[in-house]
């Protein structure tokens, strides 16, 4: 009786013990998403932006290594693009194109891929917000995803806390939740991916209306 008490025992927490080491670490799953994008060459993808009681809503074209769409059907006709090396803003209510050069070292749009990823892993700490399980999206969603939040490690990060929702099947970012030092958070929700289109380049060249208000270096 004894001995196959402790059988039992010594195979239980054998299981648990098996059971522990097959779970993925933060690090092991974020890795993992890193690992996926650096296989997408491009994507476009609808994105749902909100910033307090402010919806837009649009669609984003990404081209690696740092080529960067989005065409707004909401404000409409309001464009982003980033050519690699000028950020152009097109803003039809105000009739304004604003430009603004960027050193090639900053590479803006990279975030989508491998390595702008791990600039995230590096400024921030990373944890399962509850559990590597996956979740619902929210409330009543029937959308599973795996959460990360992420804390940064020093002051001078933009953001203080960063929220990822990851598609568990795809590794795809479906949401990411952005709160910076005062409270205000920006949400972009991220639905149906195309990816590996074999997009072309001139998709990231963009002829602002004539007739409107041109300024440059608006970041200065």
């Amino acid at each position: 009786m004894k001995k196959a008490f402790l059988f039992l025992c010594t195979a239980f927490f054998s299981a648990a013990l098996f059971a522990q080491s097959s779970i993925l670490t933060v690090a092991e799953f974020f890795k993992s998403v890193s690992e996926n994008y650096g296989r997408i060459s491009d994507f476009e993808v609808n994105t749902e932006i909100t910033v307090g009681k402010q919806t837009m809503n649009g669609k984003v074209s990404f081209k690696r290594p740092n080529l960067l769409r989005i065409d707004f059907s909401s404000p409409a006709n309001q464009v982003i693009v980033f050519n690699g090396d000028d950020l152009t803003i097109y803003l039809p209510g105000a009739s304004a194109v604003l430009q603004q050069h960027v050193e090639s070292d900053a590479n803006g749009a990279a975030l989508a891929t491998p390595q702008g990823l791990s600039l995230m892993s590096r400024y921030y700490y990373m944890a399962y917000e509850s559990s590597p399980s996956a979740v619902p999206l929210e409330d009543g969603s029937e959308e599973k995803v795996v959460r990360l939040v992420l804390s940064r490690k020093n002051s001078t990060e933009s953001f203080r806390q960063i929220r990822l929702s990851i598609l568990p099947d795809s590794k795809l970012i479906r949401r990411v939740e952005a709160t910076t030092p005062q409270g205000q958070t920006f949400t972009f929700d991220f639905y149906d991916y195309n990816l590996n289109t074999g997009m072309a380049e001139q998709r990231f060249i963009y002829d602002a209306p004539s007739s409107a208000n041109n300024y440059n270096n608006f970041l200065y």
